[in-house]
């Protein structure tokens, strides 16, 4: 890291004691700007903690990312990771943490086995993601990432940080193609999850649908029947009106594309088959008399392309 091997004496003097937790908030807090208290951006979907009130400068971040990497203590790593994640809310100091190296120091701790730490890790790279050249280094781990939602516990909080991350790196069409082998995988999370991974699945199949480039990687994967659940009018409008704009984002880019649904043969139990039969025309007719206005211009939009 260069300069951060100046100031070893950092880590020293904080893994020393039963006082090192509180050392780190000592040492990340810099003196008050003018008394002001300084805000995250809009774009921050997550601060993992809300006590560290002002942004740190590049001294003090240098300081927290050389305690991050020469530290074992799992509790001092954790507080590190916090402090980092929420200074990583703000865009200066998104790009300062890539100019120190940062990035690779807080990836290599999504592989840690303590899942509170790979949590924490997971909502830093999260806040830093919304950097778009932070994205070409955050890229490197999206496959892993990927593997790593699917092998977490149904509906854990390190499962809804990964996908957090994933929603952030799919929101241009720049890294999209590399999560083209997991989408069945994403529609089982889909079906199977609870409410919350829902939401947070759908949004990233949100991003995924509005590109053309991924259209026929969707309309192609198997998907259980059940997906036509979503469609019934008694879901919950945040899951509701995600799925009715799937479905829209998709007849969008076929159009874009100067296809129609008619004209693409794709196997039997496909996305294409659920989305563009029958059993899907009727549930859109009965959501164009849905009491809900969102919900029943939505369907009355789609409605025409059956």
């Amino acid at each position: 890291m260069g300069g951060a091997r100046d100031v070893g004496w950092v880590a020293a003097g904080l893994v020393l004691g039963a006082g090192a937790c509180y050392c780190i908030y000592r040492l990340t807090r810099g003196p008050r700007r003018g008394g002001r208290r300084l805000r995250p951006s809009r774009s921050a979907e997550d601060l993992t903690d809300g006590s560290y009130d002002e942004i740190l400068n590049a001294e003090q971040l240098e300081k927290l990312l050389y305690l991050l990497e020469s530290t074992d203590d799992p509790i001092i790593t954790e507080k590190a990771l916090v402090t980092l994640g929420n200074n990583a809310a703000f865009s200066t100091n998104q790009a300062i943490i890539r100019e120190l190296g940062g990035i690779p120091i807080v990836g290599n701790k999504i592989n840690s086995l303590n899942q509170s730490i790979k949590e924490k890790a997971l909502n830093a790279l999260n806040n830093l993601s919304v950097n778009v050249e932070n994205q070409t280094k955050i890229k490197i781990y999206v496959r892993q990432v990927c593997e790593d939602v699917f092998a977490d516990p149904l509906n854990s909080a390190v499962q809804l940080a990964g996908l957090r991350l994933l929603t952030n790196m799919t929101v241009t069409n720049d890294h999209q193609h590399l999560l083209g082998g997991y989408i069945a995988g994403l529609f089982h999370l889909l079906l199977t999850g609870n409410g919350s991974t829902k939401v947070q699945v759908l949004k990233l199949l949100l991003n995924l649908s509005e590109n053309p480039a991924m259209t026929e990687g969707l309309l192609s994967v198997q998907v259980d029947p059940s997906f036509l659940s979503l469609y019934d009018g008694q879901v919950a409008n945040e899951i509701l009106l995600r799925a009715l704009t799937l479905l829209q984002n998709i007849n969008n880019c076929l159009k874009v594309q100067g296809r129609s649904a008619n004209q693409l043969p794709f196997a039997k139990g496909s996305l294409f088959f659920l989305l563009y039969g029958e059993e899907c025309a009727q549930k859109m007719k009965a959501l164009a008399c849905h009491h809900d206005m969102d919900v029943k211009e939505k369907a009355l939009a789609i409605k025409p392309k059956f």
